[in-house]
């Protein structure tokens, strides 16, 4: 199975989360650790939902990267009139 996994970028640090297993979290100084961190965090949640007899979300989530035009992200400046 394949899970989508959100990495966000906080003031002073990293936190991940997978969209479709509700409360599987983490967080860590860096991106690489937090991506450690929650591959561990999802498959030990998967393992406790089967040992508890619950079921195991299926994958269903997917994303896009929305790449803006330079005159709405900002980055640029018109030349003037």
């Amino acid at each position: 199975m394949q899970y989508m996994i959100v990495i966000e970028r906080a003031s002073e640090n990293y936190a991940a989360y997978v969209p479709d297993v509700p409360g599987c979290v983490a967080a860590a100084d860096t991106r690489e650790e937090v991506v450690r961190e929650i591959r561990q965090a999802l498959q030990s949640h998967i393992q406790c939902l089967r040992e508890y007899g619950e079921p195991v979300p299926e994958p269903s989530s997917t994303a896009v990267i929305a790449h803006l035009p330079p005159e709405i992200d900002g980055r640029t400046v018109s030349g003037g009139p």
